[in-house]
């Protein structure tokens, strides 16, 4: 039993995390707000909404605003239906921020059609601008819309402001991304 003791302190003792040590900061995790899929030819954006409530407005508060309940004071219907437009004004602003999203996440599959098919090297030079006319918004929205938000392609995952990027003209004419040209010179 004395050597069973002897055995257990040397296992407390241990670090259960041996490789911490090397990389002491923690993995970052990206959950994609986009999936881009291949559907027969077609690349199809589709959102995820599994971190998204469903969100909708109790029955409850809209018998609160019916006059016909006598229980419910002028005071009372007036401070719910105030509430309830605030209510109603979030579930559309989080609906139209979706539908924004997708309208981008397809413009950009659009631009980029060639990358999700052959890779890095087939990158296009894309700005703001080009998403923004293509889709009718302003590119400060597109800016907004794609600041932090990931995508996951057939080629990874990569976050939506990577598919924007200057363009360098080649001695042929044609334009690469400038990510294409930093690429190769690393390679």
């Amino acid at each position: 039993i004395d050597d069973l003791k002897e055995h257990i302190e040397v296992i407390r003792n241990l670090d259960p995390k041996p490789g911490s040590r090397y990389n002491p900061s923690q993995s970052q995790y990206v959950i994609p707000d986009v999936y881009v899929v291949k559907v027969e030819d077609q690349y199809v954006a589709v959102l995820n909404e599994d971190g998204l409530p469903q969100m909708r407005i109790s029955p409850v508060y809209r018998r609160l605003l019916d006059k016909s309940a006598s229980e419910n004071t002028d005071e009372t219907r007036a401070y719910v239906k105030d509430k309830f437009r605030s209510a109603l004004w979030l579930i559309k602003s989080v609906e139209q921020r979706q539908k924004t999203i997708h309208k981008v996440a397809n413009s950009i599959i659009n631009f980029q059609r060639d990358f999700l098919d052959h890779g890095i090297e087939h990158l296009r030079p894309l700005v703001l601008r080009d998403v923004a006319n293509d889709i009718g918004m302003h590119e400060s929205t597109v800016s907004r819309v794609t600041t932090n938000k990931y995508v996951q392609t057939p080629r990874g995952v990569f976050e939506l402001k990577y598919f924007f990027s200057s363009g360098l003209a080649t001695e042929e004419g044609d334009d690469v991304s400038a990510k294409v040209a930093k690429d190769k010179i690393l390679t």
